[in-house]
């Protein structure tokens, strides 16, 4: 027990959490916005592991980290636009299409790294870490939570812009109306499949970003299937939250805490199963949402196609 109360332990945990939490915080933000468009973005997961590759792939050959974030945040988007075209305009069913462009990014891009790569998988030389002063020397949580990239603080950062956009912006107001009533956005003027399409990419770029990221500097490789369900779990923050981003932040620090145990177990000297530990993120899913899965306040619209006119 005592080796779950060492600052060696804690240290290892919330480092190694908020490492794990910024794929799923920029997933999570993404979401939420596409969702509150009406917009129920299942394909998520294909967006995070088509910038986790081309992510790798920019900063691999490249040697710039930031070039690499550039590439796979353009990855997501790509995916995007190809989900906005199909249920966004055509008005295909957005369950559907984003299960099968997640299979289909899955299977590409481990098809792509077998020809680039044959079964090597080459690394990234280890993230440079942007030291906050003073705040860094704070024992404990120092250097666990003020020692990190800068795309870090930047996510993080980025709470506080969707929380000012969705609370005093008219783009806020107008994505609220495309979830809600979009026919009532339309009356006024606004075009509601553009407000639904810039959302979804949006969401693209967000989820690219997250997977870059977690090839680039949480992992500094590239796997095939790397982003092991961190889109589906973006998605369970972002109905989660009800349309907070504060909530995503806290709940993305919360499942980076889980998937980081085992390291910080292993960091601290504490024998535990992998198996019991690896079980931890999905309880956690489980839990939140018993707890909170009612209370959770979706779009009125969400997942329905938009036509105007039609009734």
């Amino acid at each position: 027990m005592s080796g779950f109360l060492s600052e060696t332990f804690l240290a290892a945990l919330l480092f190694g959490a908020v490492t794990a939490a910024i794929p799923l915080l920029l997933a999570g933000l993404g979401e939420q916005m596409s969702e509150k468009a009406g917009v129920l973005n299942i394909g998520i997961e294909g967006m995070m592991i088509a910038g986790a590759y081309l992510g790798f792939v920019g900063a691999y050959y490249s040697g710039s980290l930031w070039l690499g974030f550039l590439t796979g945040a353009a990855g997501g988007i790509a995916v995007a636009s190809l989900m906005a075209l199909l249920c966004v305009r055509i008005g295909l069913n957005q369950i559907v299409i984003g299960i099968a462009l997640t299979l289909g990014l899955e299977g590409l891009t481990a098809i792509l790294h077998h020809f680039q790569f044959s079964r090597s998988y080459p690394r990234l030389p280890a993230a440079e870490a942007t030291v906050i002063p003073f705040l860094s020397d704070i024992p404990v949580l120092g250097p666990a939570l003020f020692r990190h990239h800068l795309i870090v603080y930047l996510a993080v950062a980025m709470v506080a812009v969707i929380i000012w956009v969705y609370r005093r912006t008219q783009l806020g107001l107008n994505l609220q109306a495309a979830g809600d009533k979009p026919a009532a956005l339309d009356v006024a003027g606004i075009d509601v499949i553009r407000t639904r399409t810039m959302a979804v990419l949006f969401t693209g770029g967000m989820a690219g970003l997250g997977g870059a990221y977690l090839a680039n500097v949480g992992a500094g490789l590239f796997i095939p299937f790397i982003t092991g369900g961190a889109g589906f779990l973006g998605i369970v923050l972002a109905m989660l939250a009800r349309g907070r981003p504060g909530w995503v932040l806290i709940g993305a620090l919360i499942f980076g805490a889980c998937l980081s145990m085992t390291t910080a177990a292993q960091v601290a000297g504490v024998n535990i199963p992998t198996d019991l530990i690896q079980m931890l993120p999905f309880l956690a899913v489980m839990v939140m949402l018993v707890l909170f899965g009612r209370r959770a306040s979706l779009p009125a619209a969400l997942g329905i196609a938009y036509e105007r006119g039609a009734r």
